[in-house]
């Protein structure tokens, strides 16, 4: 996705350094820095950012990330890795007994109308994305993907552009549902996003709400809603019952918790009184690069998630 390249290319913070030898799949090279110990919570990392430590290799990452007490893995861009890495990807998740995030489940347009608009080549198009990434889905034993219906028109009234959006969303439903396969709807900030037919959550609820289908659930972007709205506590209170998923990402800067001004512990304090089993995506960038910042991430995580 357009919005989300700087995870791959983005870095963290840190202290110290530590020294990996040539192939990190080797097991004598395998680094464990919190001794295993799983989070209190499912964080969900994402490829590239503990590839200086672990190297390019997503499942050299993902080992490292399991080493180090990770459970999960989020990837936006799981639908154009090729088949046969999609089925790796799967398989060593099973092996470490780890789960598989979100990934985007079909080609977003940023800049003009899509499934807002009355075009039913854009909608034939959408479907067949969706039937596409259920195939994905299965290779890398993934559950949850993430859909953007796109901006909205401003010549025309909005509730038909709903009307619309509700209309193909619907029928996306209905291609998820005898797969046990979920689609994810999520707030999308007016900064970083203008135009978004579903900006914030009161109107992704609503859709949710309408569409009426356990292959259709909301995406709790913290770092998202933090802009649009705020008042997070007591937003992830009112959409409690449509939730099944968080991501994560502190502001300003879309980096780890502890770099912005959002107080994540109270959070995870808060989610955890509240029962969530779910995964929380860190779909953000490092604040510092290089090894020194991959150890701050952990850190980080660490500290936020310290609070039982």
């Amino acid at each position: 996705m357009e919005r989300r390249k700087f995870i791959r290319h983005s870095f963290l913070s840190g202290a110290a350094t530590i020294t990996v030898g040539q192939s990190f799949a080797e097991n004598k090279n395998r680094i464990s820095l919190t001794e295993n110990k799983p989070f209190n919570l499912d964080y969900a990392f994402h490829d590239g950012m503990f590839k200086n430590h672990a190297g390019d290799n997503f499942l050299d990452q993902i080992q490292f990330a399991y080493d180090n007490g990770f459970r999960s893995v989020e990837d936006n861009g799981m639908r154009g890795r090729d088949a046969e890495t999609q089925k790796k990807i799967g398989e060593k998740l099973a092996k470490l007994n780890m789960k598989m995030g979100v990934f985007v489940a079909h080609d977003i347009d940023w800049q003009k109308p899509s499934l807002t608009s009355n075009d039913k080549a854009i909608q034939e198009k959408f479907l067949s994305q969706i039937k596409e990434s259920v195939e994905v889905a299965k290779r890398c034993n993934a559950k949850w993907m993430v859909v953007v219906p796109g901006i909205i028109s401003h010549n025309v009234n909005i509730a038909y552009q709903k009307a619309r959006v509700m209309d193909t969303l619907r029928k996306a439903a209905d291609i998820l549902s005898p797969h046990n396969l979920t689609f994810l709807l999520e707030p999308l900030n007016f900064r970083d996003h203008p135009s978004q037919v579903l900006p914030d959550v009161p109107n992704i609820y609503e859709m949710v709400k309408s569409i009426n289908s356990p292959a259709c659930k909301m995406l709790f972007d913290i770092y998202h809603v933090q802009i649009h709205t705020g008042n997070l506590i007591p937003n992830i209170d009112l959409c409690w019952d449509e939730t099944v998923y968080v991501q994560l990402g502190d502001n300003p800067g879309r980096k780890e918790p502890t770099t912005g001004e959002i107080n994540y512990k109270n959070i995870f304090l808060h989610l955890d009184k509240k029962g969530y089993k779910g995964l929380l995506g860190m779909e953000h960038g490092n604040s510092i690069a290089g090894k020194e910042g991959e150890l701050a991430l952990i850190k980080a995580y660490k500290e936020v998630d310290a609070f039982k």
